[in-house]
């Protein structure tokens, strides 16, 4: 590629060789001729016409190339300043709802009178047969296995594997889990156990003889003595009632939504945890 001085210095060039033939022909106009001069006009006229024209078109060009380099250069400064703005912007999203769910998990963490410890989920089991996740907190933080892990909506499930920096935790809605529970509004009990497709669980051994109903709020009884008494679980969304058997099938949606867990609490001394809350 040309630069612009170059193409300036050729094209120079060029209307010098052109002037100097037109000024010989000139010259041998007047000795041939009286009117040479019309002569020479007439030649070098539109040489030099060309020639300049061939300059500005060459200065157009390059004039035209410079301005969409720098209109490139520009739009790529421009972009570079967006997405910068644009990922500025989105960690100040993220800053703002993980500050929401911490200021959550402290309102929660006070209405308790036990030890707790925070943890921030950092993977979940890859199988489809097992709903567990994995916490970054472990043994060097005083944890061991069977401790409940809560959050303010309420029960999450319990650790059941512990390395010196790292848990597992089984959550409620895995079919090895099993939380003693009762129906908050008359104190019918059961078992919530996990395995329901959608996420959701089911209370076992409720009796067809006791009365329970849509929206009815399922909370632990704390007779297992891992969960505390009264901590939340989640409300009554499906009831069957088959022809025969003394159970009734009782379907509960759990008030976690256990695929946005990313922070939780871990209750040290549970049996001194007892409360009442009513959803």
């Amino acid at each position: 590629m040309f630069s612009k001085k170059m193409l300036i210095i050729i094209a120079g060039f060029i209307l010098i060789v052109v002037n100097i033939m037109g000024i010989a022909v000139s010259l041998k106009a007047k000795n041939y001729s009286i009117g040479g001069d019309r002569v020479t006009l007439y030649l070098i006229g539109p040489l030099q016409e060309s020639v300049n024209y061939f300059i500005q078109s060459m200065r157009n060009i390059w004039n035209h190339y410079f301005f969409i380099t720098s209109v490139a250069k520009e739009n790529d400064r421009l972009l570079k300043a967006l997405n910068n703005e644009r990922q500025k912007s989105n960690e100040c999203k993220e800053l703002f709802l993980e500050n929401s769910r911490l200021n959550n998990l402290l309102n929660f963490q006070k209405g308790l009178s036990s030890q707790v410890i925070a943890a921030e989920v950092i993977g979940r089991d890859p199988s489809p047969w097992f709903k567990t996740i994995i916490i970054n907190k472990g043994a060097a933080n005083g944890l061991k296995k069977g401790l409940p892990v809560m959050v303010s909506e309420g029960i999450v499930g319990q650790l059941i594997d512990i390395s010196k920096h790292y848990s597992r935790v089984m959550l409620i809605i895995d079919h090895n889990s099993a939380v003693d529970a009762l129906i908050q509004r008359n104190r019918t009990r059961g078992i919530v156990k996990g395995g329901e497709e959608n996420g959701n669980c089911f209370l076992k051994y409720v009796l067809r003889k006791y009365e329970v109903s849509i929206g009815d709020v399922v909370v632990s009884s704390g007779l297992d003595s891992v969960f505390p008494k009264g901590s939340l679980i989640g409300n009554v969304s499906k009831i069957v009632k088959t022809g025969s058997g003394i159970f009734q099938e009782v379907i509960i949606t759990p008030y976690v939504d256990f695929d946005k867990l990313e922070e939780v609490l871990i209750i040290l001394n549970p049996s001194k945890v007892e409360f009442e809350i009513k959803k």
